[in-house]
């Protein structure tokens, strides 16, 4: 089991947690939800050892192997396929055990070693990588390229994949969607599915946690919530947890209201004064309901035309790209008013340059 105890930790002077409680099962698959800021990597961060916090416990099972997805890596000149090798820290331990006990021409060791080499099924390793790079997208002809020549989202998907490479027990994903197209998300979905470990994800994407959670921790009030079941589980629940602390918030207001009146009138008069000071006692001792506040008091209102054309947009024959270099080619296209279309491709298909075209940057 996996048990955060009594947690409370600073950061910056500002107080992130006090008091913070949760336990999960091994094999639990956890979201961990809150506004920007709440403090969901810096969980993570306690978790990993590279945060202590000021008071309270963390514990995990003697053993636990944990994997999680570097957010940053420095630039290397490692391949691709090498660099999510690396991730099993322990296969190529071995390899380089193996290579020393070849040169020093020891026998027993070399077999040894080949056998621990199996067991870590070192020889399907490659083929396994491969396996993870191509549902991330990657075409075999990335698998030699160094992780320095990609771009910054695909360095973040190759962080990913050493992530998945790596045997784990726990692991600790970070926004994991945040580069993929739509291909990718899905094969990850389908990855975390098969998972037979603890999951903890941080994601802005419903409908991928909706895929791959069966708990919601949700952080707030510098502490946190656990709930059994996935994001659109967790949204119910919390919104009738809401919805029944609103309703006695409000009964307790008008109740105190009744008595404050009550006190109020009839405190000096000497045949209600016994009962005026009950009523004061029992305003004393009234255990007091904490108001809703919203998550975030943010909203975004979009002012309605006085008219609008229909089309609204008309692509016809539209070639777009940039410098004179087509990125899509041959748009046909009619946009309706009050439509709502999901532009969808791959990676480089041209989704955000579609919509610098509409917007004509």
């Amino acid at each position: 089991m996996l048990k955060l105890t009594d947690i409370a930790l600073q950061r910056g002077g500002r107080t992130l947690f006090d008091g913070l409680e949760c336990s999960l099962h091994a094999g639990n698959k956890c979201a961990i939800v809150g506004r920007n800021g709440i403090g969901k990597s810096t969980l993570f961060g306690l978790l990993l050892g590279s945060l202590q916090p000021e008071r309270g416990s963390i514990s995990l099972p003697a053993g636990w192997r944990v994997s999680h997805m570097a957010q940053h890596v420095d630039a290397t000149d490692r391949p691709a396929l090498e660099f999510v090798l690396d991730g099993h820290e322990e296969l190529r331990a071995v390899e380089a055990a193996l290579r020393v006990a070849e040169a020093e021409d020891d026998p027993l060791r070399v077999a040894h070693l080949h056998g621990r080499f199996a067991d870590l099924d070192g020889y399907s390793a490659s083929a396994q990588a491969a396996a993870i790079l191509h549902g991330l997208g990657f075409a075999s002809t990335d698998f030699e390229r160094p992780y320095a020549h990609f771009s910054g989202g695909w360095r973040i998907r190759l962080n990913l994949a050493q992530a998945l490479m790596r045997p784990a027990d726990l692991l600790l994903l970070d926004e994991p969607t945040n580069h993929l197209d739509l291909d990718a998300t899905l094969w990850l979905e389908s990855w975390l599915k098969r998972f037979v470990g603890t999951l903890l994800v941080i994601a802005h994407d419903r409908a991928f946690l909706d895929e791959v959670t069966d708990h919601t921790l949700h952080l707030s009030d510098e502490s946190g919530t656990l709930y059994r079941g996935n994001y659109s589980s967790f949204e119910r629940q919390r919104a009738e947890a809401l919805l029944l602390r609103q309703a006695a918030f409000d009964r307790q207001q008008l109740a105190r209201r009744h008595m404050e009146a009550f006190v109020a009138r009839f405190r000096a008069k000497a045949s209600k004064a016994r009962q005026a000071q009950s009523r004061l006692k029992a305003l004393e001792r009234m255990e007091e309901v904490a108001p809703v506040y919203a998550d975030s008091p943010y909203q975004v209102r979009f002012p309605t035309p006085a008219r609008m054309s229909s089309p609204l947009l008309n692509f016809d024959q539209v070639d777009a790209g940039y410098d004179a270099v087509p990125v899509l080619s041959g748009i046909n296209r009619g946009i309706l008013p009050g439509a709502r279309i999901g532009v969808l491709g791959a990676n480089g298909a041209g989704k955000s340059t579609l919509l610098k075209t509409l917007v004509g940057a």
